[in-house]
């Protein structure tokens, strides 16, 4: 059998381990916005498309937008629709009622906003205060978040709300949340990814729980803004 390649593997990790802690993001968002039938969503950087099935279990139409191949790859195995690139137009000029992204770049943001109906809702989420998120201190500095205000003010969107969600990481043994931290990509700049690799495993040992388990507790933020 020819071993999968490593991109793979990774994608698998965060399919299977890591997508599901976000969880009660997306439904805490879903919830303020009262997605429900005939609702059209977009979500930037889908990874596997966990966000866009629960949409869909709303009854909401989702589409997905995922730049990584092997990612973009799992969420068509779930049979969802999957886009390499945010689109330049609304398809069949029917905009999208809302806009979900997680820690987004500028530039993909702006790339996506037009697809999105004038009032529709444009939805921005990162981590919260650092001394609220534990992963951030496993990680040594780890992700810092950005500036989701000034990210709404530069794209020229309206502010109309924000809130905060509790986002346990939980993970059945040390393995698993390396693997699962790991395909967070987070590490991706490392020079040595075995020693990446070892040097998290010892900094989740203080996580260890008496029956093996890893507990993370996190907390994550989102503001809600409408197009002009």
């Amino acid at each position: 059998m020819t071993p999968m390649p490593t991109a793979t593997l990774v994608a698998r990790d965060w399919a299977e381990i890591q997508e599901r802690m976000l969880v009660p993001l997306y439904e805490a968002v879903y919830d303020r916005l009262e997605v429900g039938p005939g609702d059209r969503l977009l979500g930037l950087d889908c990874g596997a498309g966990l966000a866009l099935l629960l949409a869909a279990g709303r009854g909401a139409v989702a589409t997905g937008v995922e730049a990584d191949p092997a990612r973009r790859a799992l969420a068509r195995e779930r049979l969802l629709d999957v886009l390499a690139e945010p689109p330049a137009a609304p398809p069949g000029n029917r905009p999208y009622d809302a806009l979900l992204a997680f820690s987004p770049a500028p530039a993909a943001l702006a790339a996506a906003l037009p697809a999105v109906r004038r009032g529709g809702a444009v939805v921005l989420a990162d981590w919260g205060p650092a001394e609220r998120c534990t992963v951030p201190s496993v990680l040594g500095g780890g992700p810092v978040p950005r500036d989701l205000d000034a990210l709404v003010e530069r794209a020229g969107l309206r502010p109309d709300g924000s809130g905060r969600v509790f986002c346990p990481f939980g993970y059945a043994d040390v393995d698993s949340a390396v693997r699962g931290l790991l395909s967070t990509r987070l590490y991706d700049g490392a020079a040595d990814a075995s020693l990446a690799e070892k040097e998290l495993a010892e900094a989740l040992h203080p996580y260890e729980r008496p029956d093996g388990s890893v507990w993370l507790p996190n907390i994550f933020r989102y503001v809600i803004a409408r197009m002009a």
